[in-house]
């Protein structure tokens, strides 16, 4: 079985898949090669495979790229189940999902782009999308027209549609279309309502602080959308062009099922394993980066971020980076939200998706913890004490605008309230911890 790797539209390598071995094979194509602006797809598949490295690290080098392009959890059954499919079977869901990645890349069984998919574009009114959004529990979400239209890794419902010029939504296809944008509804377990407008304001609180940050809208048709721009697509000419992207999982050259640094769970037998990606394997990465210093700094302010907002599910997968000739380049912020929220009256016994230092408690964070980080990520004492300081300083300075945004947007007062209350705590907290940082023994750690 193989594939056509195409990099925005142009033939990059072949997949390729051999049933009786249960191995995988990625070769760039000599056209890809000879381009004088060639590059890597990521870290882990470089243009030329090293003498010491056997086939078997190949094939799961190759294999753990190409699943990280897939959906998970339900999405990932329904696109199964939709085409008759194992979801064990990567090539065949990579050749039935292949067309709508995230990124730049696209897979597509050999000789089918000499036949282009004339350019369509299926309109989805606010009608349409509410009764969809209602039916989700006896119709799966992202399948349209018998189709699945998502090949977007994540659990959330979400759907990629292209939004026209006067702000409609379409699905599409063929062309030089593909999505622009990706729509999330309020998630179906009632455990976790209020999730768009959580959403919603941290990434408003993210964009108001100065980070990098994916734009956001709050649509209400009338249940609440949040709607999602791709930075991974850029409009131009009636053209959508694509640009490359991997997220953490693919850099570091892990499976999706190691996203969290404990991988195994948080309960007292396993919960000191930490197999899975963690801060200073992501720092590490940044020597793939042209500009090092300042890549080192995005990362840190990410960091810095999550855990002033509160957000438990910061992972490997809930981070990207832009992928080309010169390296590695941190992506906008994206899938900010608050943890804590979630969480009751207990606001602050929640678990980190990726340790501070050894914390993966709020409760546990200490300047010690936030000192042991540094030392681990290869930052400088100084520079993590004063950029927690500057970004609890800014974050706290931006909450009034962002509370604005999301009364106007029409966010539940109430939720509005909590997450005003869990970020100004955290702020305050972490701005009275961030001057003893620097206080701290580097002999202790």
């Amino acid at each position: 079985m193989e594939l056509d790797v195409l990099m925005n539209g142009e033939l990059a390598g072949t997949l390729g898949y051999t049933a009786a071995t249960h191995r995988y094979v990625f070769r760039y194509s000599p056209v890809w090669l000879s381009r004088k602006e060639r590059y890597a797809l990521g870290p882990t598949l470089p243009l030329e495979t090293g003498a010491d490295t056997t086939e078997e690290q190949h094939s799961a080098a190759v294999r753990q790229f190409f699943e990280n392009l897939l959906p998970e959890g339900q999405a990932l059954d329904d696109a199964a189940s939709t085409h008759k499919l194992s979801k064990g079977n990567l090539m065949g869901l990579l050749a039935a999902l292949g067309g709508e990645t995230a990124g730049a890349l696209q897979l597509r069984l050999p000789g089918t782009v000499a036949t282009p998919v004339p350019e369509a574009r299926r309109p989805l009114s606010h009608a349409e999308l509410s009764e969809r959004i209602r039916a989700r529990p006896f119709h799966p979400f992202s399948v349209w027209d018998g189709r699945v239209r998502l090949s977007i890794a994540g659990y959330q419902d979400k759907i990629a549609v292209f939004e026209e010029a006067d702000g409609q939504w379409a699905l599409v296809e063929g062309g030089h279309l593909a999505s622009t944008h990706i729509l999330k509804p309020e998630p179906v377990a009632a455990q976790l309502a209020g999730l768009t407008g959580n959403e919603f304001f941290c990434m408003r609180l993210a964009h108001r602080a100065k980070l990098p940050v994916a734009e956001v809208a709050l649509v209400r048709v009338p249940e609440p959308v949040l709607a999602v721009k791709r930075f991974d697509r850029e409009l131009s000419g009636g053209r959508v062009v694509r640009r490359h992207i991997i997220d953490g999982c693919q850099a570091l050259g892990l499976s999706s099922a190691l996203k969290y640094e404990r991988p195994y769970g948080d309960t007292r037998d396993v919960r000191d394993l930490r197999e899975g990606a963690s801060l200073p394997m992501l720092f590490a990465l940044l020597e793939h980066c042209p500009r090092p210093a300042a890549e080192r700094l995005a990362l840190l302010r990410w960091t810095l971020f999550q855990v002033l907002i509160g957000n438990t599910d910061a992972h490997a997968k809930n981070l990207s980076f832009y992928a080309g000739r010169e390296g590695l380049t941190l992506a906008p912020a994206y899938d900010l939200v608050c943890g804590f929220a979630f969480d009751g009256v207990q606001l602050l016994d929640t678990t980190y998706a990726m340790a501070i230092g050894d914390a993966f408690h709020a409760q546990e964070l200490s300047p010690f913890e936030w000192a042991s980080f540094a030392h681990a990520c290869g930052l400088p004492l100084r520079q993590v004490s004063i950029e927690l300081a500057r970004m609890a300083k800014r974050v706290a300075e931006s909450l009034p605008g962002t509370l604005e945004d999301a009364r106007e947007a029409g966010v539940a007062p109430a939720l509005v309230e909590l997450l005003h209350a869990i970020v100004v705590t955290e702020c305050e907290r972490q701005a009275r911890m961030a001057p003893e940082i620097a206080k701290v023994d580097p002999a202790l750690l």
